[in-house]
This record gives structure tokens, C-alpha cells and sequence, in this order.
């Protein structure tokens, strides 16, 4: 089954509003900039989507990507370990506002909430959290002395990740640390959308090298030479660009 496509535009079309939209990347390793962009062109354009969940390890930094959804109204629920930093305006002025929530979740247990999506397991017992107002509301048990928190699998309705090469089955390979997070999203999203900077023929990616089972993967669409979100943020980008507003 060939599961690329030619339009990076295309391969966004499936996210509707109030989805859960799982976001891969560490800061700008690993994430998918084109995606994303993509995505907010749909909302300019059309005004959906709108009123997503959106699950990422941090809630976006400068005047792109998920900072860019988050002050265009698109996202009204971030779930991440790290909303605050250097240049994460944007969420700061819409979570002060009242206009869009916020799960805060250890990047440890965040990892393995979305893990344990992808496998099938519903929910874990973690000492993260406790005796925090992060373990507020949540079951506790004592095992061997010790105290654990229940933590729920997360899941998504899309999964937006970013790899280094893949093929027309879906089989991705992540360039060193850019692995982090998207290989989880794959496993735990209903359908998983890849940017990858090569498409290789089919056969040509060594098994043993391959992070992301084609099986976990539904749609692969090349985009060389991608954006890095740190260079586009030292550069003073911004985005939708002037000509969406024309």
C-alpha cells in the first residue's frame, strides 16, 4: 500500500475540529514546522480546524508553529510538561486570558502516558507527582512502603511527526535525538501523519534501522530541506505570513 502523498496541504485535511492532535518534537528537534504550518493555512483559509487538544512536549516557542496556533484561537487545550519558556508568549497571553486550558504533566510520565496509549495499557501507577497539586484528584496506592499515582493512557485522534526518511509503506527513521516523542505519537494516534525529508524506495530502509513500524503510520509526505524552529525564532519569523491576511 503507498502511503505518501504529494501535498503536504493534503496530508493536514484529515484533522477536524475538537480532535486530540498529538504534536512530536523536543523544543525544535523533531518537530513537524510544515505540518503545522500546513495546518494553520487550513484554519486561515477556512476557519477549521479549531478547538483542538493539542499534546506536545512543550506549548510552543516565538511567533511559529504551535505558538502560532495557540494565538490564532485553534488550540483550546494544551497537554505538556513544559508551558513556559524563553519565548513561549503566546501561550502565556491566551492561559492568562482564560482561553485555553492546561494539563501539566511530568515529561516522564508524559512520555509513558502516550507509550501506554499506543500499548494498549489504560493506565499506570507512577511516584512522579506525588504529594503535588499535580497528583490532585487522582487515586493513590502504597506499594512496598511507597506511594504511586494513577496516571491515564493518552491517546489522539492525529499524530503529526517528523522523521528523517521513510518509505511508501510508512517505515520511518528519525535523524539522532529528533526521535524523542514521535515514535510514541505513531503508536498512540488513530492516524499518524509523517514529513520526512526523504522518501526511499521500498526495501531500502535496513529493518533494524527502521524506529517507526509502517504499520503505526498512514500517511508519509516529503518536504526537503525542512524548517528549524530555533533558526526560524532567531530570525524574527512569524507566521501565517502577510499574504494569508491579504
Amino acid at each position: 500500500m503507498d502511503k505518501t502523498l504529494d501535498s503536504i496541504h493534503d496530508a493536514v485535511s484529515i484533522v477536524s475540529d475538537d480532535d486530540t492532535v498529538m504534536i512530536g518534537g523536543f523544543g525544535g528537534s523533531g518537530a513537524p514546522i510544515e505540518l503545522i504550518h500546513a495546518l494553520i493555512d487550513r484554519f486561515v483559509e477556512s476557519g477549521s480546524p479549531r478547538d483542538l487538544t493539542v499534546i506536545n512536549n512543550n506549548a510552543g516557542n516565538g511567533n511559529i508553529g504551535i505558538a502560532a496556533m495557540l494565538s490564532l484561537g485553534m488550540v483550546k487545550k494544551a497537554i505538556c510538561s513544559y508551558p513556559r519558556t524563553t519565548q513561549s508568549h503566546s501561550f502565556a497571553e491566551k492561559y492568562l486570558a482564560g482561553e485555553v486550558q492546561l494539563e501539566l504533566v511530568p515529561q516522564g510520565t508524559l512520555a509513558e502516558r502516550i507509550r501506554a496509549g499506543g500499548a494498549g495499557i489504560p493506565a499506570f501507577y507512577t511516584p512522579a507527582g506525588y504529594g503535588t497539586e499535580l497528583a490532585h484528584g487522582k487515586e493513590v496506592k502504597e506499594f512496598d512502603g511507597k506511594y504511586y499515582v494513577l496516571e491515564r493512557w493518552l491517546k489522539a485522534d492525529v499524530a503529526l511527526v517528523k522523521a528523517e526518511q521513510g518509505d511508501a509503506h510508512g517505515n520511518l527513521i528519525y535523524r539522532l535525538a529528533s526521535r524523542n516523542f514521535n515514535p510514541l505519537m505513531c503508536m498512540a494516534a488513530n492516524v499518524s501523519i509523517a514529513q520526512v525529508e526523504k522518501i526511499q524506495a521500498v526495501g531500502n530502509l535496513a529493518p533494524e534501522h527502521i524506529q517507526s513500524p509502517g504499520i503505526f503510520v498512514n500517511t508519509v509526505v516529503e518536504v526537503t530541506g525542512a524548517q528549524q524552529e530555533e533558526d526560524l525564532i532567531r530570525a524574527g519569523a512569524k507566521y501565517p505570513i502577510e499574504k494569508h491576511h491579504a
